[in-house]
């Protein structure tokens, strides 16, 4: 008779074990070789191990998963889920994370030190065991050979999107049906009207300047990726391609769009999905929006919008920023001269000493533009201050006798106006 914990029963269970890992490893490939997915290989880990899957980008935006409601919802209760629905792979390490009497625990998919993806399991009832996490190690194998050759396919169709959408730009395409016929090969819906968006990574800072070319294309592809899977769950129908050191995407309008600035919602819903809590390690990016464009023939001029919209957003608003061009104003005119050159004598012309980046140059243009903001009301350009009236007076003074009668001249006060905000996207 065999007793419970007997090295018998020891070896009886250690042998179920094997043989249910490997029975999962030959199942997971067999998906593989006959053209599945993640979402099939996340449905029979689920169902072998009796547990919940997800499988998510290395910053924890969900790919597939085979999950039940219950699950998720712990999930949720423990703060592993942000506002968009991204897991917070970043608190789910490989040591796992209790959750009452069960536990949450995500594995790396990677292939040659390469992060490609992240695996999460899911159980409410006990712990993972470390058979079950051996077995996880598998299905995370074959989940890398699955995305490997997944990732291969995508950047070949994105290098002929790619192209594609940039003969569009310049206008060297083909005629108007031909485009539109090529473009639905692609899944595009281009017969709508839609805003161009351009995004771009900001430029890191800090300990990240010194990243390396190969860390800063994993960058890119992720925040290609991402921007890809948003614009599919919003529609299948939109263009989104990597122009290498920018995403450029066409967002079509939501039916019946009033906004005051058309493209507003959609834009910001994409925006939001992209960006989630920023945790993860995804990288702060800049936004620009061009106008609508109701034709294939307002496209090239819309992405010269979009492009303008970043470039000159990120100067005035910071980096982060998401910027529409019809909300450019007066940036929007400077920014269409081409001659830097000419823009920056302009201000140093108009500004003189006020046009140095120096702190005390700085100061004084503060003062001066809240002095233009409040039509030359001394007081008010005061209390907004927190100066004295009288330390103002002498600040006008000042600036007046270094730009002229300010006070007086309404022509001069355009003409000063006019060059800050020029400094403001020269720099």
């Amino acid at each position: 008779m065999l007793i419970s914990g007997s090295p018998s029963n020891d070896r009886d269970a250690a042998s179920a074990a094997l043989a249910r890992v490997d029975a999962l490893h030959t199942g997971l490939t067999q998906i593989v070789l006959e053209g599945g997915n993640l979402d099939g290989i996340a449905a029979e880990v689920a169902r072998v191990l009796d547990v919940g899957v997800l499988f998510t980008s290395s910053d924890g935006r969900v790919r597939a998963q085979a999950i039940r409601e219950d699950l998720q919802a712990l999930l949720e209760e423990h703060h592993l889920v942000d506002p968009t629905g991204r897991i917070r792979v970043e608190r789910v390490g490989n040591d796992g994370v209790p959750m009452g009497p069960g536990e949450v625990l995500g594995l790396r998919v990677a292939a040659g030190g390469t992060d490609l993806a992240r695996l999460v399991c899911v159980r409410s009832t006990e712990k993972i065991s470390s058979d079950d996490v051996h077995a996880l190690e598998r299905a995370a194998a074959v989940a890398a050979l699955l995305l490997t050759r997944e990732e291969a396919v995508t950047a070949v169709e994105n290098k002929y999107q790619g192209d594609f959408l940039r003969d569009l730009f310049l206008r060297r395409a083909g005629d108007e049906q031909y485009v539109a016929e090529h473009a639905d090969t692609f899944g595009w819906d281009l017969r709508r009207p839609v805003v161009v968006v351009a995004a771009e990574i900001d430029p890191p800072t800090g300990e990240d300047a010194a990243a390396s070319r190969v860390q800063r294309r994993q960058w890119q592809e992720r925040f290609s990726a991402a921007w890809r899977q948003v614009s599919r769950n919003l529609d299948t129908g939109i263009p989104t391609v990597d122009f290498s050191s920018e995403v450029v995407t066409l967002l079509p309008l939501a039916e019946g769009d009033d906004d005051p600035v058309p493209g507003h919602d959609v834009v910001r819903r994409a925006v939001t999905a992209v960006s989630g809590d920023k945790g993860g390690g995804r990288r702060p990016f800049s936004v620009g929006v061009s106008r609508v464009a109701h034709s294939l023939d307002e496209l090239p001029d819309a992405y010269g919008q979009a492009r303008r919209a970043v470039d000159v957003g990120r100067r005035v608003n910071g980096p982060a920023s998401t910027t529409f061009f019809d909300q450019l104003g007066l940036h929007r005119l400077i920014a269409l001269v081409p001659d830097h050159a000419e823009l920056k004598s302009f201000t140093k012309d108009v500004l003189g000493p006020l046009s140095e980046q120096t702190t005390e140059a700085a100061d004084l243009r503060e003062t001066l533009q809240v002095l233009l903001d409040t039509n030359f009301n001394v007081a008010e350009a005061a209390r907004l201050q927190f100066f004295h009236y009288n330390t103002m007076r002498y600040r006008v003074s000042k600036l007046e006798r270094l730009l002229g009668p300010l006070s007086a001249d309404q022509h001069l006060r355009l003409d000063v106006a006019v060059a800050l905000r020029v400094l403001e996207i020269t720099g």
